[in-house]
């Protein structure tokens, strides 16, 4: 038997839709209102972690810790896990292009009601110029970030999703290790309003494994 048009089943299907058409975009948007529980953020940190193990399985793991500061003084704490792309372009006399997978940690610390918890995960490119026991290198990258809640000493984020730019520049020494500076910025792109965004300026040293 056809449906016809009256039928009670697609009638509740376009009442569905409409509703769902016909929202207010304070509801439609409503995810990005709600703050992240620490279970939920840490569970996102587990599935990215899985993700980029899988895909960089058969390269090698390198590790970051990182210590910075943002604009209004917060200090911020950092951990990460780099799994290198394994291949590269453009190398001449002069050096070569390549880049990592970064998944991380950071804890931005302030009193009991503003510190506040991220997790990120971005693909970097990284120009490295040639050298024998140190090679100079700058980097830059766009990835994605969950913040357990949207507000980091009065920087109001909007949402707990933000974009995560940065660049940064350093010194990779024989053997693996490498000592830099970067600088961090988070935003929406506008997603959600207010969109302060925050920036964090930081020390690291990778470690080779």
């Amino acid at each position: 038997m056809l449906w016809s048009s009256s039928s009670p089943a697609r009638n509740s299907k376009r009442s569905a839709v409409s509703q769902l058409m016909l929202a207010p975009n304070n509801q439609t948007n409503a995810v990005f209102d709600k703050e992240v529980p620490m279970k939920k953020l840490f569970s996102l940190a587990a599935v990215a972690a899985l993700s980029v193990g899988q895909m960089a399985a058969a390269h090698a793991v390198d590790f970051t810790v990182a210590v910075g500061q943002t604009d209004e003084s917060t200090m911020t704490y950092r951990l990460g896990a780099q799994f290198d792309f394994g291949t590269s372009w453009f190398q001449t006399s002069v050096g070569r292009l390549t880049g990592y997978w970064d998944a991380g940690y950071t804890y931005w610390e302030g009193d009991d009601s503003s510190s506040n918890h991220s997790v990120s995960l971005a693909p970097v490119f990284v120009y490295e110029f040639a050298g024998e026991s140190v090679k100079p290198y700058v980097e830059a990258g766009i990835g994605v970030a969950a913040f357990e809640n949207t507000e980091v000493e009065g920087n109001r984020l909007g949402s707990s999703f933000q974009f995560e730019d940065r660049i940064g520049a350093g010194l990779r020494f024989a053997g693996g290790h490498e000592v830099g500076i970067r600088a961090i910025h988070y935003s929406n792109a506008g997603i959600k309003k207010p969109n302060d965004g925050i920036e964090s300026y930081a020390l690291h040293y990778r470690m080779a494994f």
